[in-house]
């Protein structure tokens, strides 16, 4: 290889206000051997708090050269620009000069993983949301604009107006922060190539979906290459608010549609040649075969929030199950309703075996059950994946050692969505649109699935009698007291009572003989809101006691029978499993030896 030198890279600092209005104007530009952007709402979220805070967020390896007229892609953004013979090509900073650049303008704030706003009661950055605001979330590219943000308070909202000091630090620390880059000027495209080349990769293994998208290309609406993991990821999330699935679950996914072996060499999976392993859909495009595995793993999503109440991506017992379920909705689009319901059996024993009757490993057991399955036959597929060791002694999660990324908690958490838990607050159901929000920011359920008592009593710790769900909503208050004290029980009976007539901490307290009659009625039926969360009067008197133990010990008990009953109805280990009455040979009847009686014909 010739000896390319370079001059000395020049050291220069740009303000945030200096790098959105170059990425604005089309002077930022982003060379076509980068990587597609990866960063989710979570990044950019930190990324801004950094930068508020005063952190470092890393130098900028920027390339001078000229940039020609053209239309400009930046994240969400689309830009007409003109010329520039000192165009800036970002050879690392991707991300973050794509981040800022998108949340600090409307039109890229209007993508959901650049929709960023401030909350300045909570100092904190929050998401975009579409509602009517109420002057104290202020969006990024208000607070970014100096004028702006004074007609925010001064017509906008002036009953928030005595935020404006907070708000303007926050604007000053954005527009003046100070992005040190080193300035590259090399005419040699295959120079910054190498140059990009041992940034990112000495020391860094690309995932598999990254080595089958730059293998096996896909494209996106406007014929420009995309990352097809990532706009599948993408695409479920909008249409079904599933949350965002990983890279490694969507291309196997998409591989188990094309043959059950999922570990396979993914070099040759579009090859002409015959291979060892024959595929399904032989003569597919990448193209086409990314379309096809999104339409497959929509319907198996669908099929896990409808049939199988499992409402998120965050409840999913093992993942490789979404896996072996895309491959059959792949084969059999419309299944007999009643395969569904064997379908929805097999998920949930499987869930409660998991991958250990397989080798213990979860790629084994992905692909024996995938294999499972066969084209053009439904029932018979169903039926296989019933069989050994899914029909083998059911194991019923602990409820000891709670932990909301166990496979068991999560069986757990389930059983207790299920039964429709209310608000605190309105004694309304928690909507499921209002969970995937609240479980975007991580994509877990531990800000979700809140702590009771934050001290648990020893000997009774991570118990999942301490969880109870919490969802979007600020607590004034510890839950323990909450639900004991107002404002969720404004309208319970009060008075002072003499020691040992009474329930309650303090002077306060519940009369114990009509506890459930006393109990406000603007929230709706009281008993509903307390089997919502698998709570009853005695539990919520032993809170008002103070008997943390008692009230562990009891709930326990009653949120094992729950789940029992769930996963008794979800798996159905009580009732047979035949296969749909059109899919039997009945050509057996005709036989003599069989003694057919002629009135049943």
């Amino acid at each position: 290889m010739a000896n390319h030198p370079i001059s000395q890279p020049t050291a220069k600092t740009f303000s945030v206000v200096d790098l959105v209005a170059a990425a604005l104007d089309g002077r930022l530009r982003i060379p076509e051997f980068q990587r597609p952007l990866r960063w989710q709402w979570k990044d950019v979220s930190r990324l801004f708090d950094s930068i508020v805070k005063g952190y470092p967020i890393g130098n900028l390896l920027l390339w001078t050269r000229p940039a020609p007229a053209a239309e400009v892609r930046l994240g969400a953004l689309r830009i007409q620009t003109q010329e520039f013979q000192d165009g800036l090509w970002v050879v690392d900073g991707q991300q973050r000069l794509t981040s800022l650049a998108n949340a600090l303008s409307d039109i890229g704030a209007q993508a959901e993983r650049f929709g960023l706003a401030y909350d300045l009661n909570q100092q904190q950055f929050v998401r975009m949301r579409q509602r009517e605001n109420d002057g104290y979330t202020v969006p990024l590219p208000v607070l970014f604009d100096l004028q702006r943000l004074i007609r925010w308070f001064t017509k906008d909202y002036p009953e928030a107006s005595e935020k404006l000091d907070e708000a303007a630090r926050i604007t000053r620390a954005i527009r003046e922060y100070q992005v040190p880059a080193y300035l590259v000027e090399q005419q040699d495209e295959s120079v910054l190539r190498d140059i990009f080349d041992r940034m990112n990769n000495y020391g860094k293994r690309l995932s598999r979906a990254e080595v089958f998208s730059a293998l096996h290309p896909g494209y996106g609406r406007d014929h420009e290459p995309s990352l097809p993991f990532q706009r599948i990821a993408e695409s479920i999330q909008d249409r079904l608010g599933f949350g965002m699935l990983d890279d490694d679950t969507v291309v196997r996914a998409v591989l188990a549609r094309r043959g059950g072996n999922v570990t396979r060499d993914i070099r040759t999976e579009f090859s002409t040649e015959r291979t060892r392993e024959p595929r399904d859909f032989q003569g597919e495009t990448p193209e086409q075969a990314y379309r096809e595995g999104e339409q497959a793993l929509y319907r198996a999503v669908k099929f896990l929030q409808e049939d199988a109440s499992v409402p998120h991506f965050a409840f999913l017992p093992y993942r490789y199950l979404l896996v072996v379920l895309t491959r059959f909705f792949a084969h059999f689009p419309e299944p007999h309703p009643r395969n569904r319901i064997l379908l929805r059996r097999w998920f949930w024993r499987a869930a409660m075996i998991g991958p250990g009757p397989f080798s213990s490993s979860w790629t084994n057991a992905m692909e024996a059950l995938a294999n499972r399955i066969t084209t053009d036959e439904e029932s018979e597929s169903i039926q296989r994946l019933l069989d050994a060791p899914i029909d083998a002694g059911l194991r019923h999660p602990k409820l000891t050692g709670f932990r909301t990324n166990v496979a068991g908690s999560r069986i757990i958490l389930a059983a207790l969505w299920d039964l429709h838990p209310r608000s605190l607050f309105t004694g309304k159901p928690y909507e499921r649109e209002g969970l995937v929000e609240a479980v975007l920011p991580d994509g877990t359920l531990k800000g979700v699935a809140r702590t009771i008592f934050k001290r648990e009593p020893e000997g009774h710790m991570a118990l999942a009698a301490n969880r109870i769900f919490v969802v979007n909503e600020e607590l004034p208050e510890p839950v323990d007291r909450l639900l004991v004290a107002p404002p969720l029980h404004e309208g319970v009976a009060k008075a002072p009572l003499p020691p040992g007539e009474g329930l309650g901490r303090g002077d306060q307290r519940v009369k114990t003989g009509a506890f459930c009659d006393t109990l406000p009625h603007g929230r709706g039926d009281e008993q509903a809101f307390l089997a919502s969360h698998a709570l009853d009067p005695a539990l919520v008197a032993a809170l008002a006691r103070d008997d943390q133990i008692r009230f562990l010990e009891q709930r326990q008990e009653k949120i094992a029978r729950i789940v029992d009953d769930f996963l008794l109805r979800m798996a159905g280990t009580e009732h047979e499993d035949t296969p749909p009455l059109d899919s039997l040979d009945l050509d057996d009847l005709d036989d003599p030896a069989e003694g057919r009686d002629d009135r049943l014909a």
